[in-house]
């Protein structure tokens, strides 16, 4: 059986508890740091002055080239670490440098707005 393909959440959204342990996503940032030891890294992401971390396990994308600075987008499942905030176990750590930010955060949103309005319209014809 497939693994479900990822809903995206924006960073400070991980860290604000709206996801659930154990939860597939996509998400994205900057790499701020990496410990080849830990097998963790730190994507950062700026938002409305605040910079908003997500801890991210990469045991099982290694060896892989880290460029410290550059975007990232993963996929994994959330787990909560006693003690700590969400970490997201990734199965996929893609460097995407270059990628337009604000017009990505964009098509996130209209992609939920299309899925609410399918899911109303569903909703209302299943009445």
């Amino acid at each position: 059986m497939m693994p479900s393909p990822g809903v995206y959440y924006f960073p400070w959204e991980i860290n604000s508890g709206s996801v659930a342990d154990g939860e597939t996503l996509r998400t994205f940032g900057r790499l701020h740091s990496y410990d080849m030891l830990q097998s963790e890294a730190i994507l950062t992401a700026l938002r409305s002055s605040v910079q908003h971390q997500v801890c991210v396990c990469t045991k099982f994308v290694e060896p892989f080239q880290a460029q410290l600075g550059s975007f990232y987008v993963a996929l994994g499942e959330t787990e909560q670490r006693d003690g700590e905030g969400p970490v997201l176990k990734a199965r996929v750590l893609r460097c995407v440098e270059g990628m337009n930010l604000p017009l990505l955060e964009q098509a996130i949103q209209e992609q939920r707005r299309y899925f609410q309005e399918r899911q109303g319209q569903v909703e209302s014809s299943a009445s």
